[in-house]
């Protein structure tokens, strides 16, 4: 079993920049699928990105493509999430996901994962 701890979460104006990390306590290299999800009061669950650790492919949700990019680093057991241009539409708790041995990565649909971060708080002021 893995424990997965994220930060980097704040508050920030709309069009400003943050990182996301999320640190792992075993080692997640090679065979895991990764991803961010995010959840605003009153919303779904959303993913947002996912990565295959071993490859390294990626995808990113469409409303996101272009702001955001995920990434990993296997020497540190830690999954990144680096956000641009943000908007209030962005603001929502931030979790992240890890799945050993998937079936199909990356994948955004959230019943993919087993093991989930408690979350880190994302607002984003206009």
């Amino acid at each position: 079993q893995v424990q997965l701890v994220e930060s980097g979460g704040g508050s920030v104006q709309a069009g400003g920049s943050m990182r996301l990390s999320c640190v792992a306590s075993a080692s997640t290299y090679p065979g895991y699928c990764m991803a961010w999800f995010r959840q605003a009061p009153g919303k779904e669950r959303e993913g947002v990105a996912s990565i295959y650790v071993e490859s390294g492919s990626t995808v990113h949700a469409d409303s996101v493509k272009g702001r955001f990019t995920i990434s990993h680093d296997n020497a540190v057991n830690t999954l990144y999430l680096q956000m641009h241009s943000l908007k209030p539409e962005d603001t929502a708790m931030y979790y992240c996901a890890a799945r050993p041995n998937p079936w199909t990565c990356p994948v955004l649909a959230g019943t993919s994962f087993d093991y989930w971060g408690q979350g880190t708080q994302v607002t984003v002021s206009s």
